[in-house]
């Protein structure tokens, strides 16, 4: 017998490809790292980047919105992330932990617009690991 697997994320994803910019907050003196996103969700982001980070590693996380938005700065951590294969870069899932209540109205309005428009559709749940 098949048995379903039953989605345990909280917020919906939609497959997206916005500029960000990333510090190690173990490193906050050492350079940004930047990268686009796979895709977003009021809850997180995957993108893919050029360094391994470890589980649970805390980062500063800038994303540029397009515009009416603005760039909105988040605290993160790493949630899973996996080699990319046949190449040095790794994939990396973000749970986003705090924001300011106005960047987290800034990012929640530009997923409502996402969700409303359609135009990116949700991402295939099978593809990405849970938060």
């Amino acid at each position: 017998m098949i048995e379903l697997m039953k989605e345990r994320r909280k917020y919906s994803r939609y497959i997206n490809r916005l500029p960000v910019q990333y510090k190690n907050m173990k490193a906050l003196s050492g350079p940004l790292s930047g990268a686009l996103t796979k895709d977003i969700s009021e809850g997180g982001l995957r993108f893919v980047g050029n360094e391994f980070l470890s589980l649970a590693n805390r980062m500063v996380l800038t994303i540029a919105l397009p515009a009416p938005s603005r760039a909105v700065k988040v605290i993160c951590k790493v949630a899973w992330i996996r080699k990319v294969p046949m190449g040095d870069q790794f994939e990396i899932g973000s749970q986003f932990l705090t924001m300011s209540d106005e960047d987290e109205g800034e990012l929640k309005g530009y997923i409502d617009r996402l969700n409303s428009v359609k135009e990116d559709k949700p991402a295939d749940e099978a593809e990405i690991q849970q938060e």
